[in-house]
């Protein structure tokens, strides 16, 4: 590869940056620019319906600062500022912004389009890079100092003549190109701004310290931050912005570094959307601060919706690995891993029902999941997901999330290889209902069908009076069924000695669980057996445990023909389960 046409960055000499060494322990403001930015870059542009369908997302979010486009560029985002403010669709907490060139007759057009807003800000650009000034526009620095100067002026004429005192007028200026620009002519170009402008009490300047194209690190952009933010004039007055693209995807951290550089606001779009690779993720950003128990002022508790209503706005897919919105960020394959977060999920139940408090009111604390999904409104089956590199875990948690089934260990093991089996040989990953299905097939419903067996399909349980059990089971098939009977001082063997002539059947270890509660409750029992002298387990569900446990001594002597607890233990009939 060609590397020697390409140079390092330049660092900035600032020997005693303070930026890391401070944390950030409260969210900055934040400016969404989804319908200027964002729509810019767009195949699709977003029409009016769907801009409104953002902005309206935007304000339910909680955003407070909202650039709402570029009205001189065109009829469509002039029509739309006009719309927004004549329909009077703009809270009175939020502030719209409008971008411009600095040309006198886009000046004029973009006041116009605000005139009836009640809070708004023009924000003005130029480029201040060497590329640009000697490339594309062919000025020096002072005619690209004059620029920015003769357009702050014409902006404030503008507003003058066209908006009223009713209007809480702003006003934002951007050095464009402002990581490329040498560091003392950026002060140069906004200090000579301010002097235009004259912030002061209740006067504020915005100015934007973009990184156009990303091209340094992080940390180079917070050095070139805290060397503004020091040697700025006026500084009280003024909310320095971080507007970082993420042409090295490296934009979330370059705005979390930015902030305590001294960046008060931070510029960007849900998602990531935006020019080449990206603007900086709104999304992200919020939920990284949400993630270490700082408030985000932003309302993420939808994240779906919010994921789906950008998707149709923009005709753009989020991806499956975005962070904290993705399809599949909250959800695990590995078999080490679920079973982490299975025994996470159960330290956290175990430690509220000593507490006698709501798993909710924990901090949070489960192995591979920064954040609890439900937070987001995110459900605890995407969690685990399981195909043939998942282990136990996985398939235990499943069972116990949907359907309240705590398998005891062993019957983890067994069951996750039957899993395994059947996902090495269909492919793909199992969804919850085909696990589900599964291990009805072999532990509920399964029957041994191989040559000389006879599957057992009812039976009948009666308690005399001195507590000895008798059984009576119907083994066979419809139309040519026996009848089994036995006697034991317990069911367990009582089932056993109505067995004996199909099977040499011993119980070795029962567990019993209540699934649910009230009227509808019924008893799960699980049994361990040797059948044949074969480990077997056998899963029983009834209304009562006397029939549970009927039931799951029958399922594991009704499994017996295939290979003892391994993939192939079950070879009975059942469904071939959907892939998801």
């Amino acid at each position: 590869m060609p590397v020697h046409r390409y140079r390092p960055y330049e660092a900035v000499d600032l020997p005693d940056r303070t930026w890391p060494s401070k944390r950030i322990t409260a969210a900055p403001r934040w400016l969404s620019t989804d319908l200027r930015d964002g729509n810019q870059a767009l195949i699709d542009p977003m029409p009016p319906d769907r801009k409104r369908t953002m902005f309206d997302l935007l304000v339910r979010l909680g955003y407070k600062e909202i650039e709402i486009g570029f009205p001189a560029s065109g009829q469509a985002d002039f029509d739309f500022v006009r719309a927004l403010i004549e329909q009077d669709a703009i809270p009175d907490d939020v502030t719209v912004s409008v971008l411009t060139q600095a040309r006198e007759e886009l000046i004029e057009r973009t006041v116009e389009s605000l005139v009836g807003a009640d809070r708004a800000t023009v924000h003005l650009y130029n480029a201040t890079a060497p590329l640009f000034r000697e490339i594309v526009f062919r000025n020096d620095r002072e005619a690209t100092r004059r620029i920015a100067t003769e357009g702050t002026d014409l902006v404030m004429r503008y507003a003058d003549k066209l908006l009223g005192d009713d209007t809480v007028f702003g006003f934002q200026y951007s050095p464009e190109i402002f990581t490329e620009t040498e560091l003392d002519f950026a002060l140069e170009v906004c200090e000579a701004v301010m002097d235009i402008w004259q912030p002061d009490e209740g006067r504020e300047i915005i100015l934007n310290l973009p990184a156009t194209v990303e091209r340094s690190t992080p940390s180079t952009y917070a050095d070139r931050f805290e060397w503004m933010s020091r040697h700025l004039s006026r500084r009280a007055h003024v909310c320095l912005s971080a507007h970082p693209h993420n042409d090295r995807g490296t934009a979330v951290a370059a705005a979390e570094l930015a902030v305590p550089a001294g960046a008060d606001r931070i510029e960007g779009c849900l998602f990531g959307q935006g020019e080449r690779t990206g603007n900086v993720d709104l999304v992200t950003l919020g939920m990284n601060l949400f993630s270490q128990g700082v408030d985000p002022l932003i309302d993420f508790s939808s994240i779906d919706d919010i994921r789906r209503t950008a998707e149709h706005c923009t005709r753009m897919e989020v991806p499956a690995r975005h962070p904290y919105a993705g399809d599949l960020v909250y959800t695990s394959f590995s078999g080490s891993h679920q079973d982490a977060i299975n025994k996470g999920f159960a330290a956290l139940d175990e430690r509220a029902a000593a507490l006698g408090r709501p798993v909710s009111d924990l901090p949070w604390n489960v192995p591979y999941l920064p954040i609890d999904p439900q937070d987001v409104g995110r459900s605890y089956e995407a969690v685990v997901r399981v195909n043939s590199q998942s282990g136990k875990g996985g398939v235990a948690y499943l069972l116990k999330t949907c359907h309240q089934l705590d398998l005891p260990r062993r019957l983890q093991i067994e069951f996750s290889r039957i899993v395994q089996e059947h996902t090495e040989a269909h492919g793909g990953e199992v969804t919850a209902e085909s696990i589900w299905e599964l291990f009805s097939a072999v532990y509920l419903t399964g029957q041994d069908t191989s040559p000389g067996r006879t599957p057992v399909r009812e039976h009948r349980i009666e308690t005399a009076d001195d507590g000895t059990c008798h059984v009576t089971l119907t083994a066979g098939p419809e139309g040519a069924s026996t009848a089994l009977t036995g006697t034991g001082t317990d069911l367990s063997e009582a089932l056993t000695r109505a067995l004996a002539p199909l099977r040499r059947v011993s119980v070795r270890e029962t567990v019993s669980q209540l699934l649910g509660t009230g009227a509808g409750q019924r008893v799960c029992v699980y049994a361990a057996c040797q059948v044949e002298g074969v480990a077997r387990w056998g899963v029983g569900i009834a209304a009562d445990p006397a029939g549970a446990l009927a039931d799951a001594v029958l399922s594991a002597a009704n499994r017996h023909g295939g290979r003892p607890d391994g993939p192939g233990a079950y070879e009975g009939p059942g469904p071939r389960l959907p892939r998801s």
